[in-house]
């Protein structure tokens, strides 16, 4: 991958590689846009099966978080950062201390938080050497809880538009992903009477979720072929793809997962499926703007009513799909676009 063809086609301001020997860290930083505002991310520590996955990953991310920062309305662009897991034992003080020296020298640029393979611990490293980051124990805490807040309020949302009601009682939700924000998720959809099924790599995490919510537990690979009427992608990206598209059995795609669509046309597929895909940058939201407590001092009363309103905003995107005659995706990308140019300055 020429990189600075790949960044450039994505659209990116700037691209860290980043190297601290001493700490065992690798990461690329991306920086996708600050149109809006500093660009504000997540730190991913992931295992990799090139460096060029991860290269891609960041500038998918990155992207995203710009587009979700966006429709969201809060004042902040997009980027990403992730860390290379070397799939040994890692420091993680001295590899998230080094991260977040790497961050200091972004200035303010690059505003980092939590996100797959990270936690709250890791954050308060961060901390330690530089004020540019979100989720500390002490303040905002863990945004798993809210972005499943989000994404249940995008499910009802979908729900409403497909079924004309918003009830989920004696729906069946399929969950691929048991970690910090499938568990909240499935919590929350049990409160509201849904049936659950669950799988994830991790037996650990499927008997948790069981445990919690006595959902009903399926192989990692047989989620795709469970009939239900909602599919809650909460894992890693790239779900709906064309080995997976044909097997899905449900009336609506809602969840948590980052970059669900492995290519741009597969939103177009699933309409053509007759599937309701509510987008992901969209739905899972939640955890981002509960950063705003951090960054931008508000209240917590503020930012909740902020992540329910994910709701209109969903119910708004699939308007926009019907009135243009485009797949809910592609109207969430306009939605984005539309205030990114509202916002950006005038030369």
């Amino acid at each position: 991958m020429n990189v600075l063809e790949a960044a450039a086609s994505f659209g990116h301001e700037q691209v860290v590689f980043c190297h601290d020997a001493a700490a065992d860290y690798k990461a690329i930083i991306a920086i996708h846009s600050t149109v809006l505002g500093p660009a504000g991310g997540g730190t991913r520590l992931l295992r990799y099966a090139s460096e060029e996955d991860a290269l891609r990953d960041a500038l998918r991310l990155s992207r995203g978080m710009t587009y979700k920062n966006a429709v969201a309305g809060l004042p902040l662009g997009g980027g990403k950062a992730v860390i290379l897991a070397n799939g040994g034992h890692q420091d993680r003080e001295r590899l998230f201390r080094a991260h977040g020296r790497f961050v200091e020298r972004f200035g303010g640029r690059f505003i980092t938080g939590e996100d797959v393979g990270t936690s709250v611990a890791d954050m308060d490293f961060i901390r330690q050497e530089t004020k540019h980051v979100t989720g500390l124990a002490h303040i905002s805490g863990d945004p798993s809880p809210w972005t499943a807040r989000g994404v249940l309020r995008a499910i009802q949302a979908s729900a409403r538009q497909r079924w004309g009601s918003n009830s989920l009682a004696a729906k069946t939700v399929a969950i691929q992903g048991c970690g910090n924000v499938g568990f909240h998720l499935a919590r929350l959809l049990a409160g509201e009477g849904a049936r659950l099924v669950v799988a994830d790599v991790d037996p650990q995490r499927v008997r948790h979720v069981v445990q919690e919510t006595a959902a009903e537990a399926v192989e990692p690979e047989a989620i795709y072929d469970v009939t239900a009427d909602v599919f809650a992608p909460c894992a890693l990206g790239g779900a709906i793809n064309d080995e997976t598209l044909p097997r899905l059995k449900v009336g609506i795609v809602a969840g948590a997962a980052n970059n669900q669509l492995l290519e741009e046309r597969h939103g177009r597929a699933l309409e053509d499926r007759g599937i309701l895909y509510a987008p992901d940058f969209v739905a899972n939201a939640g955890g981002v703007i509960s950063s705003t407590v951090d960054l931008l001092g508000w209240d917590q009363t503020r930012a909740t009513e902020k992540i329910d309103g994910i709701y209109d905003t969903i119910l708004s995107v699939f308007a926009i799909a019907s009135r243009e005659g485009v797949p809910t995706s592609v109207a969430a990308n306009r939605l984005a676009e539309e205030r990114l140019r509202a916002g950006r300055p005038r030369t």
